[in-house]
């Protein structure tokens, strides 16, 4: 209807470079987790082909900044000192890497060696991966970010993947898609991590009997209803069209979602005044509701899936444009 279902670019990747400048105070409780948003910031430019948004001097300090927060050990033989409360972050470890791949960045400065042992030393006896050393929940997302890193870093040395494999199956639930851990709910957000991370092990297919990946595309498929929503009766949410779409792009299926409906969803949550996306569809643009960094840069991959408005393809495992995961792949050769 007229203006919601116009696709805001300028609007967005002006949403998008603000960001990455200055954010609004109710971003200070994600102060620990700044790599992540400024992931989704950059990831979104990237989607948007709108890199050159930032100049090249902002591009350098970015890289320059996530390079500040490698974690190198404690030993003052070691390339970094750190002090004994600085310890790695799984998740912070994955946006820093995929951040560094999106801007060009040839990660030679990478302390590969220290990451890839930071990851094992993660992994906990039953499978999943907790996500920083001094203790935290452990489930699906950071077995997720734990494979996602292995592939940026071309080894996986560093994951027991059999009981890795052994974790993901043992949270397949009875309706046929994943929970966070065994005995959880199956959840749109969970299945994609065991399937994106399966699929990176090279284990999809061989994990998974015919019948059980027919159950799982039969769950996924039936979370659309205009949008996607993330269990069964609840509400769609803009997130799902990544989560659960890349899912079904992983599975093959991509091509059952009703895309008219789809889009439709996530352009009614677009903010027409400041640009990004929120979770639901915004009947006041610019309220409590409005449009956050997630929402934003996976309302944009949402879109990206069913190669809409010129936006860049992505790669539904990795979660990165399709031309980080080149540039990936040039430094592995």
């Amino acid at each position: 209807t007229g203006m919601e279902n116009t696709f805001e670019r300028k609007k967005h990747i002006r949403f998008f470079t603000r960001i990455l400048q200055i954010l609004p105070s109710r971003y200070a409780i994600l102060d620990t987790s700044r790599l992540t948003v400024a992931f989704f910031a950059l990831s979104g430019l990237g989607v948007l082909d709108a890199l050159d948004a930032i100049p090249d001097k902002d591009k350098q300090e970015i890289i320059e900044w996530i390079y500040t927060l490698q974690v190198v050990g404690n030993k003052a033989s070691d390339m970094e000192t750190t002090n004994n409360y600085d310890c790695s972050h799984i998740a912070m470890t994955y946006t820093g890497l995929a951040s560094l791949l999106i801007l060009g960045d040839d990660l030679r400065r990478v302390n590969k060696h220290a990451c890839l042992e930071g990851i094992k030393a993660l992994q906990l006896p039953d499978g999943s991966f907790k996500s920083s050393y001094d203790g935290s929940e452990n489930d699906m997302r950071f077995i997720y970010c734990a494979c996602c890193v292995c592939t940026m870093l071309d080894d996986f040395s560093a994951i027991n993947q059999a009981t890795a494999t052994n974790f993901i199956m043992k949270s397949l639930c009875h309706d046929g898609a994943f929970g966070q851990g065994p005995g959880h709910e199956s959840h749109g957000g969970s299945t994609y991590c065991a399937c994106a991370s399966l699929q990176l092990m090279g284990r999809l297919t061989t994990t998974l009997s015919p019948k059980q990946l027919k159950r799982l595309e039969y769950w996924c498929i039936s979370r659309q209803r205009n949008g996607f929503n993330g269990r069964p009766h609840k509400d769609d949410d803009t997130c799902y069209s990544f989560w659960v779409g890349a899912s079904l792009k992983i599975l093959g299926i991509f091509d059952l979602v009703d895309f008219k409906e789809n889009e439709n969803f996530v352009l009614s949550t677009q903010d027409i005044i400041v640009g990004g996306f929120a979770k639901w569809p915004q009947i006041n643009p610019g309220n409590i509701f409005a449009a956050d960094a997630l929402h934003s840069y996976m309302g944009v991959c949402g879109l990206a899936l069913m190669s809409l408005h010129s936006l860049q393809p992505v790669d539904p495992t990795l979660n990165i444009s399709e031309r980080a995961r080149l540039h990936m792949q040039t430094l592995h050769e």
